[in-house]
């Protein structure tokens, strides 16, 4: 049944309407932000990687190993081709079980360049833990560090085989390859011999989810929250591009990423938006202060020169 308002509750409602002050919309002097949120979000990051290909990318802070930007971009699309190989397509998950690394950072945007997700975790967790959100997340594969594959051993977890059976579970480790586990695949091995011509031409939309972190629980159990490829080039777009951005990152900047990448605000706020403005990012697995003094020690003279101006850092920083 249709319901007709009545003339005099027209007439009431136009008068409440005309008696309300005019709206006044305020805007920045700025120009607006062009949001290429068409964009995947690997192609997005990288789009000044055909511009800076011998600027540093990515480093390992405990050794000081540099990747370039062209190395770091070949070095995704080959780990895209190794997952590809191992059966993971667009919109199969996998978990990223490390601290922070170059791996971990390779792992993201090679499951990126297949339309996959990747589901980060905190390597400290129990057993039980990892593999609710594993099982939560539907994982397909699991890349970590040998130390945590007791952890995958745990009874609930399927046995971990190189086999690919849907009885099995696939671990890829990103140690030294001599020392994989039994079971496990050679991160840098299978990387290494991918072939990136093999790469699938996928089609990504804006609303494909690239990242499913799990929530910290605060308010309740952890929970999967879907981020998508358009979500996440909007917010580092906001915090990076345009003429007024949030973190003034630039070329030749090194930020130090040691806050965990799998949480949400260091892989946004720190990898992606440090990549997308051509900075390099120097990864520590977490906060010791010997390691960062090496660190800093092999950075760029302005980081030398900070150090030695506060004198609460000058035990440490004189050393490197």
């Amino acid at each position: 049944m249709i319901k007709v308002a009545a003339p005099e509750a027209v007439a009431a409602a136009e008068a409440v309407s005309s008696a309300l002050p005019e709206a006044t919309i305020f805007r920045s002097k700025l120009p607006d932000i062009d949001i290429p949120s068409h964009l995947p979000l690997h192609e997005y990051c990288f789009a000044r990687a055909a511009e800076l290909p011998d600027a540093p990318c990515l480093i390992a802070a405990a050794t000081g190993r540099t990747y370039t930007f062209a190395e770091t971009h070949a070095l995704c699309r080959k780990a895209a081709a190794a997952l590809h190989r191992l059966g993971v397509g667009h919109g199969d998950r996998v978990m990223i079980l490390l601290q922070n690394c170059v791996e971990f950072a390779v792992a993201f945007f090679g499951a990126s360049f297949l339309g996959a997700v990747s589901t980060a975790a905190n390597p400290f967790c129990t057993p039980q833990e990892i593999h609710k959100q594993f099982v939560a997340s539907g994982a397909k594969v699991i890349v970590t560090q040998s130390a945590y594959v007791d952890k995958l051993r745990h009874e609930s977890f399927r046995r971990i085989s190189t086999s690919g059976g849907e009885d099995t579970l696939t671990v890829i480790t990103v140690d030294d390859e001599a020392t994989t586990p039994d079971g496990c695949l050679p991160f840098w091995g299978i990387v290494g011999s991918a072939d990136e011509g093999s790469l699938p031409e996928v089609s990504i939309s804006p609303d494909d989810a690239v990242a499913l972190p799990y929530s910290s629980g605060t308010t309740g159990l952890p929970k999967g929250v879907v981020l998508t490829h358009g979500g996440l080039v909007s917010s580092v777009a906001q915090q990076v591009d345009g003429e007024n951005p949030n973190l003034y990152m630039r070329e030749g900047d090194v930020a130090l990423c040691v806050l965990p990448l799998f949480h949400i605000f260091s892989l946004n706020s720190v990898l992606l938006c440090a990549v997308r403005a051509g900075a390099a990012v120097m990864l520590m697995p977490q906060f010791e202060m010997g390691a960062l003094a090496g660190g800093v020690g092999r950075g760029p003279p302005w980081c030398r020169r900070w150090c030695w101006r506060w004198p609460r850092t000058r035990w440490w920083s004189s050393t490197t």
